[in-house]
């Protein structure tokens, strides 16, 4: 069980994108303790990133289950297919989820598939959105890795409309929460750096999303962020409540409506 310990995170200006100070706070709310018995049932689909297959959001995939959700993972390539393309199949795959509330979590070149797929289709199911460390203002460390042949080949068509720029706009078709990471560790160290606050391979300012109902930044590193405990819980936290930092639970809005 979740204890009821003080958790610090930073708190980031959606606008500006900067860290604008720190908030303590506690959970009121148990992320583990599982949804209501009585309220519909809500699937997550998680989408991994780049060079992933979806096996590391099992450390995540336990939390969301434990708290009630009904976990699906949509797996994908960058070989073949541009990330509209690939959206298409994210469209049609999460039709086939029968849960009236469905959310989507989002790491790193996930998240920019999020953006493509909620871009090209209207959803009329309820449900909210997490990305994690997705770098939608595009990323430094791919463009570089861009310059050379082999690199280039390994990034497929993830540059186009996504890790190179020009990810689709958001347009606040329902709550969407983003989860930045300052720990410093991982490929960016080794292709020429990143500007601080970064979590080794994603820079803060370019998972800064205009429009986000929230957004805070946690040391983790980019792929820690999928093995934290306190991320799955800020996940969880954001699912229910549309906020981070929830002071009480509320309804999930209409997301047709939006």
């Amino acid at each position: 069980m979740f204890p009821p310990q003080q958790i610090a995170i930073n708190r980031l200006s959606n606008k500006q994108g900067i860290q604008v100070g720190k908030t303590d706070y506690k959970f009121p709310h148990k992320p583990n303790s599982p949804l209501n018995c009585s309220s519909m049932r809500e699937a997550v689909v998680l989408v991994h990133g780049i060079w992933m297959n979806g096996i590391e959001f099992w450390r995540l995939r336990q939390k969301l289950t434990r708290a009630g959700y009904e976990c699906h993972v949509f797996k994908y390539h960058v070989w073949g297919s541009s990330l509209a393309e690939t959206a298409a199949r994210l469209h049609e795959f999460s039709e086939t989820i029968d849960a009236p509330v469905v959310h989507f979590v989002g790491h790193s070149l996930g998240g920019i598939v999020l953006m493509h797929l909620f871009d090209q289709f209207p959803f009329t199911k309820k449900g909210r959105i997490v990305l994690l460390a997705s770098p939608v203002n595009g990323s430094a460390v791919a463009k570089r890795l861009n310059h050379t042949s082999f690199t280039r080949w390994a990034l497929g068509q993830s540059i186009e409309q996504g890790l190179g720029g020009g990810v689709p706009e958001w347009r606040g078709w329902r709550d969407i929460g983003t989860i930045s990471g300052s720990f410093p560790l991982g490929v960016g160290l080794f292709v020429g750096g990143l500007d601080l606050p970064h979590d080794g391979s994603v820079s803060v300012e370019e998972t800064q999303l205009k429009g986000a109902s929230d957004c805070v930044l946690m040391p983790v590193s980019h792929m820690g962020i999928l093995f934290s405990a306190e991320v799955a819980d800020q996940v969880i936290i954001f699912l229910r409540t549309g906020k981070f930092d929830e002071d009480t639970l509320t309804a999930i809005p209409d997301s047709s409506a939006a």
